[in-house]
């Protein structure tokens, strides 16, 4: 079965307040996959990132994000590689221990690396997001797919100019086929 969990463009759209503000783009009633197909088709790739990472759950969609990071940046400093290693640690024990150690090692990163939004797409994928108080407050829905998406896209700004399209591209592709259950 596919890890596709809106049949349609729309019902993306319509599951996620800011979905049609980090797309820019008009929902219709595509199926999502082609709707997908059809933003990079049309070489719109930061939109076809931005859809993807609503499109995908929320620990497909870090791992994602974990996998186009290291495919574009492959040589990551000490520090950024530490960021990305917690985001991978709840990937592979998606349970609030990790979480809650990607979300703190995340919140006291440098905001301009992509390991640090990665970090954080882990840390708000759920549960309580204050840290060290004695409050609660949940995660809205889209702070992970919006954190993955700002990881892609500050990772792409570190590519030159001419490479950017390409290492969009190969994302887009990738999100198709971790959407479509294509890859292990």
């Amino acid at each position: 079965m596919a890890l596709i969990r809106f049949v349609t463009a729309r019902d993306v759209f319509d599951a996620f307040a800011t979905a049609q503000q980090d797309v820019n783009a008009e929902p219709n009633d595509m199926a999502s996959l082609e709707y997908l197909q059809t933003l990079a088709d049309r070489g719109e790739l930061n939109k076809a990132v931005s859809f993807c990472a609503y499109l995908l759950p929320r620990r497909e969609a870090v791992w994602w994000g974990c996998r186009c990071v290291k495919a574009m940046l492959p040589k990551l400093s000490a520090e950024e590689a530490a960021l990305l290693k917690t985001a991978e640690n709840w990937i592979q024990m998606p349970e609030e221990e990790q979480r809650v150690a990607a979300l703190e090692h995340g919140m006291g990163s440098n905001p301009n690396w992509p390991s640090t939004w990665l970090a954080l797409a882990a840390g708000w994928s759920g549960g309580n997001i204050l840290l060290g108080i004695q409050a609660t407050a949940q995660a809205p829905p889209q702070q992970t797919a919006r954190a993955v998406r700002g990881a892609i896209l500050c990772a792409v700004s570190r590519l030159a100019p001419q490479e950017r399209d390409k290492g969009l591209r190969v994302c887009v592709e990738d999100g198709a086929r971790i959407a479509r259950e294509e890859v292990q």
